[in-house]
């Protein structure tokens, strides 16, 4: 097949804080030093932002060092933190706990962060940089042990895998280093952690699922600036997680719940424990006599440093989501993603300069070493690992480090693989979930219709089994079907085909949130890139 080919000198897969912010800061050091450097930056999403979800209270640290002048260039960010409260909920209780140091929010802002993104692609194509969305990094180009780009995906395939009558073969984009920020559980970041053996001296990373919806709300209960989390029920003291509503403008709340894919009940879905969630006494006020506006789902890295892959290899580098940047007792990591795009451009351009453009940016991790997103992760190593036996042992140890260690314990604890956290369902009790009731609960199907995502469906399914007969003989029979509670889009079904029962994917519905290809205990699920332009179409998430 004879395929276009177009040559950068640095590639970017993926337009989110990372990718973008790396991007700029390669053309601000170009234009410094009065050169000429080429950049590309592709994207999956049908638009700059279409992908991107989040919380999202934004520290400004990074972007502060990135575009000091943010303000006058009209960047959205309107909303600051005017109060922090962190409550302990019971099933019909609330306690107010004091909030922890991590979680003080002066000076921050409430933000959509795809609103945030968009900006800051407007930012790079004034610079020069090219972007492209709707295409679909789908493969990487390896050539004598080292990366040289990506080929983006063939657009107009059939579902059974022949060339459709509007088929166009995929782009080779060569450059001389490729930046990987696909985000969470990027596809080719995780085959580029294989082939390399990224992997091999750190813990395995570990995952949350967070769920959103963005709510317009009673002018009467909105509270600009205010930022609320939860911990306790709805999940039982064994299950990491929690919740947050933060209050924007225009009479808009944000809320969201973060479920630890650690968890060991294939009964338990976390889409469901969200939808609970918000009819709690202390909640549910919020929301009376509100409107739902949008939803989505994203998997979060919560392994912290020391789940940290190698971040280089010959020809190219991983930052942001894509290696494991987020503080967890922060509850951010758009700062961190930031900066992790910002030194990545430093490095590259100190390497073109002393070694040329290929290779291995080696004085990428060294710098990374050297800032204050290195300092900021270790101190805080301990916290996440540390509920892993459970929520109160969690928060006594958390006070620990919080307070007394500071961080400076002279001990990691451990992470491990979520995948093999399931327990057997003959081993657990059934979860009886409260049917939805349409006003502050509802549905995955509906949720989804909301999401505006939407696939080409004459396309093969991304959502491949490397082993279709798992699906029954381990899933079904030894736990319960999980695909059909973990996933927030009703993407796996089982259906009953005359007595006869089978696994159904409705890859249509797929939000690309990762979880499938997370949480399934054999792994057999693997989540590829569909045609770009595909899945959800996040308006303000």
């Amino acid at each position: 097949m004879t395929r276009e080919v177009m040559e950068y000198d640095v590639l970017i897969v993926g337009a989110g804080p990372a990718g973008l912010s790396a991007a700029i800061r390669l053309k601000q050091l170009a234009a410094e030093g009065g050169e000429e450097i080429s950049v590309c930056v592709v994207e999956k999403g049908s638009e700059v932002g279409a992908h991107i979800l989040s919380g999202a209270v934004i520290e400004t640290r990074a972007l502060d060092e990135l575009l000091p002048d943010w303000k006058a260039r009209g960047a959205p960010l309107n909303t600051p933190v005017t109060e922090d409260r962190l409550l302990m909920l019971s099933e019909r209780g609330a306690r107010k706990l004091p909030t922890p140091p991590q979680m003080n929010n002066h000076g921050n802002y409430i933000v959509s962060l795809g609103n945030v993104v968009r900006w800051l692609g407007e930012q790079a194509e004034a610079l020069g940089v090219e972007i492209y969305p709707g295409f679909a990094a789908a493969d990487v180009i390896v050539e004598d042990e080292a990366v040289r780009g990506v080929i983006t995906g063939d657009m107009g395939v059939s579902r059974d895998g022949s060339e459709g009558a509007n088929f166009q073969p995929g782009i080779e984009l060569r450059a001389a280093q490729t930046v990987f920020c696909e985000g969470c559980r990027g596809s080719l970041s995780k085959r580029l952690m294989e082939r390399f053996d990224l992997r091999r001296d750190c813990d395995p990373q570990t995952y949350g699922l967070g769920i959103k919806e963005l709510w317009e709300v009673d002018p009467a209960v909105h509270q600009p600036g205010l930022t609320l989390h939860t911990i306790g029920w709805p999940l039982a003291s064994d299950t990491y997680g929690g919740s947050f509503l933060y209050h924007l403008e225009d009479n808009q709340v944000a809320v969201g719940f973060v479920v630890g894919l650690d968890y060991a009940n294939p009964y338990l879905s976390p889409f469901e424990e969200f939808q609970r969630f918000k009819t709690h006494p202390a909640i549910r006020s919020t929301f009376e006599g509100g409107r739902r506006i949008s939803y989505g789902a994203r998997a979060l890295n919560e392994g912290g440093f020391q789940s940290l892959p190698r971040l280089v290899f010959a020809g190219g580098l991983l930052a942001g989501d894509a290696a494991g940047f987020l503080n967890v007792p922060k509850i951010k990591g758009t700062h961190m993603a930031m900066k992790s795009g910002i030194v990545a451009a430093e490095a590259i351009h100190a390497h073109r300069a002393s070694a040329g453009a290929g290779g291995e940016v080696a004085e990428y991790p060294q710098r990374l070493k050297q800032s204050w997103l290195w300092d900021e992760l270790y101190r805080v190593r301990n916290i996440r690992p540390s509920f892993a036996r459970g929520l109160w042992f969690g928060l006594a140890y958390s006070a620990l480090e919080t307070y007394l260690l500071r961080g400076r314990a002279p001990w990691t604890l451990k992470n491990h693989a979520d995948h093999l956290q399931l327990k057997p369902a003959g081993e657990c009790r059934p979860i009886d979930y409260p049917k939805p009731d349409g006003k502050l609960s509802f549905d995955r199907l509906s949720s989804v219709f909301i999401s505006a995502t939407n696939h080409e469906e004459d396309q093969p399914c991304h959502l491949r089994l490397k082993d279709p007969a798992q699906a029954m003989t381990t899933n079904f029979a030894l736990y319960a079907s999980p695909e059909q509670r973990y996933c927030p889009a009703g993407v796996y079904e089982i259906v009953d085909d005359g007595g006869d029962k089978r696994l159904q994917i409705n890859a249509q519905n797929c939000l690309h949130c990762k979880t499938c290809d997370i949480k399934d205990p054999l792994q057999n699920i693997d989540w590829a890139t569909p045609e770009g332009g595909g899945g959800p179409n996040y308006p303000n998430m």
